[in-house]
């Protein structure tokens, strides 16, 4: 007799807005179904709500079919971030759902190596990824992730996010790569995201220890939060509704003394 499986699939909504992009998508365990990424001027509070509305019918689905929600949690635009946590956690605690806060920033990361590599720059072995947001005054939101190789895997953090100084995270970068046996040393740096105004400052690392750059401006994709958080709530994780909260990174004591100086 055969055994069939008659566990419903999971279906989990995705939300962020720690972008200038609000990012949605609907997922069916791993697959996605649908996204929709609107820019929006950073006027998320008033988009949100009716791009979820509209993505969940472009799914054939109502929110009563979700079964979990995930959600960016930066770090990113200060009062961006806040309002997808908002609603998510609202979500979360209406619904009686579990709920999952996820790096925007890795998200990115995971998003910007795909897109390099469709634009004709494949990974290779042992490649690292930068995401990188503008913070101003020189500063990025940024973190450091690694891949063997394989784009359509989640990238491996290799460093927590924050907020730096463009210029003092180049020369971390430097002396990380440095300090590691040849063997080891990543073939390949990819800086994606909000890449334009530092563009000049990344390819400072070209050619360093050997190491090649790729520069790719890329747009945080609601499919990338989902696949993160899909994976959690898969596993059976999720957070308190009530401790979940936005990434409000900050300055190192050293980069902002050295930030007041200029």
């Amino acid at each position: 007799m055969n055994d069939h499986n008659t566990e419903p699939r999971q279906r989990f909504l995705a939300l962020d807005t720690s972008t200038a992009q609000l990012a949605v998508s609907v997922l069916e365990e791993m697959t996605l179904l649908t996204e929709m990424n609107t820019s929006a001027e950073r006027n998320h509070s008033v988009h949100l709500h009716p791009v979820m509305a509209e993505a969940l019918q472009q799914a054939g689905m109502t929110m009563d079919e979700v079964s979990g929600i995930a959600v960016g949690v930066g770090p990113g635009s200060y009062t961006g971030i806040r309002i997808a946590v908002t609603a998510a956690k609202t979500l979360a605690w209406t619904l009686n759902l579990p709920v999952v806060g996820v790096s925007s920033l890795h998200a990115l990361a995971w998003g910007g190596l795909v897109a390099a590599v469709k634009n004709g720059q494949p990974p290779e072995g042992g490649s690292w990824i930068v995401p990188l947001l503008d913070a101003r005054r020189g500063q990025v939101y940024t973190a450091l992730f690694g891949t063997e190789g394989s784009e359509m895997s989640a990238p491996v953090r290799l460093e927590n996010d924050g907020i730096r100084l463009m210029q003092t995270w180049l020369q971390e970068i430097k002396e990380r790569i440095a300090g590691l046996p040849e063997q080891r040393r990543p073939q390949h740096v990819f800086f994606v995201g909000e890449v334009d105004i530092h563009a000049e400052a990344a390819r400072e690392l070209e050619g360093f220890a050997g190491t090649g750059v790729s520069i790719s401006p890329y747009s945080l994709e609601g499919r990338w939060v989902g696949y993160l958080g899909a994976k959690r709530l898969l596993a059976q994780e999720a957070d308190e509704p009530h401790s979940l909260v936005p990434n409000y990174t900050q300055l190192s004591e050293a980069e902002a003394n050295l930030l007041r100086k200029r």
